[in-house]
């Protein structure tokens, strides 16, 4: 049911905009029984450790992990890069609750030895956290 409007005229509060905005909802929430990687900023899942690829990678300020799939991630417009491995085309990735830019998405790589970067996403270490059973 749609809540009751309060009455018209003087009697009625303003609510400070903060107080105005509706509760943080994720678009994908993580199983709790796996061990996932979170936003640091605003705790967002972001992956289960299950789609980790590698942790052996480099982004743009410091190191970065690799993985196969990611959620409540949003893409910006694929450009071309020169990175540490030659020249890809990637998308930067934001969090889609907090808008930090986590990392990037390859979206086509011109070396054959880097084709199994395609579709892959990179985030850096210092936007995530370990979260539910890390122990």
């Amino acid at each position: 049911l749609p809540p009751a409007m309060p009455p018209p005229g003087p009697a009625r509060r303003r609510l400070p905009p903060a107080a105005r905005l509706p509760p943080r909802t994720f678009r994908s929430y993580l199983p709790r029984s796996h061990r996932t990687y979170s936003c640091v900023h605003c705790r967002a899942h972001l992956a289960r450790h299950e789609e980790l690829i590698s942790k052996s990678f480099q982004g743009s300020h410091g190191r970065a992990y690799l993985f196969n799939s990611v959620v409540n991630v949003g893409c910006g417009p694929a450009e071309q890069r020169l990175l540490l491995t030659g020249l890809h085309s990637v998308a930067d990735i934001f969090c889609q609750s907090c808008n930090t830019t986590l990392g990037w998405k390859y979206e086509q790589a011109f070396e054959s030895s880097q084709k199994y970067k395609e579709g892959k996403f990179i985030i850096e270490m210092s936007h995530m956290v370990k979260e539910n059973g890390w122990d």
